[in-house]
């Protein structure tokens, strides 16, 4: 129908004119939205870029980040590791022993490489004792050390002053030669072994991520504050009187005069992991907060046990 002209109260028809107006007006108001809502070849090239240099300057520090971590990781697994075989040979009534491949005798682990530890059972005690075979369950095989982290050593026993001094000195040829002739595996590494009961002796475990041809007394000494070439080292330490596990550095000598001087244990029985050297103040408020955690560990004990 014809629109009607208010104004003259006439009949009012659309002409060619007008019409092509508005067909101009509806295409440019068509071609601005479609404008609006994106974006050009150039602006997207031009984000695109941006990412690619934001991305190659934070990949090197994730990446050494990612380095970093791995030997408190692989700490942390090793610790995890160590309370599965307990667990294990409790539940199983039979005897296990964790160790780490000898690589002079070319021997391998699980994965079959020579840097993760072997999980052993001995399967028979009556019929075949000392008679071990290597445990394949998926808890007892996996990546337990990740990267370059390796055990540069296995210490067995509670850790004393005299221990820990003798790590920093050259090692006893003639007790390597004794130690090997009664147990054909190599005093570096010696076997860790778990009783049915899931009881196990004091053991230390030294990773590191260092070269693999350092020995330990050689290691011992990189892992010193002041050490020219300095290298990081984490020790793992079980109590297997109480079952209590944690990690830490090893101590530097300062800190073992101290420790001597007042005649404390070289026990911090809690992760610590930190460079700076510990002080008096440091050691006394570590022990006052294991003896309330001892405290509490007891008070717990004995209220489950009255129940």
């Amino acid at each position: 129908m014809p629109a009607r002209d208010a104004r003259r109260g006439k009949a009012w028809y659309p002409t060619d004119e007008t019409l092509t107006d508005g067909a101009a007006t509806t295409m440019r108001t068509r071609d601005h939205h479609h404008r609006a809502g994106g974006f050009t070849l150039l602006e997207v090239s031009l984000v695109i870029a941006l990412l690619v240099v934001l991305a190659g300057l934070a990949m090197p520090a994730f990446f050494r980040e990612y380095r970093e971590q791995q030997l408190p990781e692989s700490a942390r697994r090793l610790e995890a590791l160590l309370g599965l075989v307990r667990a294990n040979a409790a539940w199983d009534g039979k005897r296990y022993r964790v160790r780490f491949p000898d690589p002079e005798e070319n021997e391998k682990d699980a994965l079959g490489t020579d840097r993760q530890p072997r999980i052993e059972r001995e399967n028979e005690p009556l019929e075949a004792p000392e008679v071990w075979t290597l445990v394949t369950a998926p808890w007892a095989v996996g990546d337990t050390l990740l990267g370059d982290v390796w055990c540069a050593e296995v210490r067995l026993g509670r850790p004393t002053i005299d221990t820990l001094r003798e790590a920093r000195e050259q090692r006893s040829e003639v007790r390597d030669v004794l130690i090997r002739k009664f147990r054909d595996l190599n005093p570096r590494w010696p076997p860790l072994y778990v009783e049915p009961d899931g009881y196990c002796p004091w053991v230390t475990f030294v990773l590191t991520d260092a070269d693999r041809s350092l020995e330990p007394d050689e290691l011992a000494k990189r892992a010193e504050r002041d050490a020219d070439e300095p290298a990081r080292v984490i020790e793992v330490i079980l109590d297997g009187d109480l079952g209590l596990s944690w990690l830490q550095r090893p101590f530097y000598e300062e800190e073992l005069d101290l420790f001597e001087d007042k005649n404390w244990p070289v026990l911090l029985r809690q992760d610590f992991l930190e460079r700076r050297v510990l002080t008096e103040d440091d050691v006394l408020e570590l022990r006052e907060y294991n003896a309330l955690r001892r405290q509490a560990q007891q008070a717990a004990a004995a209220d489950a046990g009255s129940r």
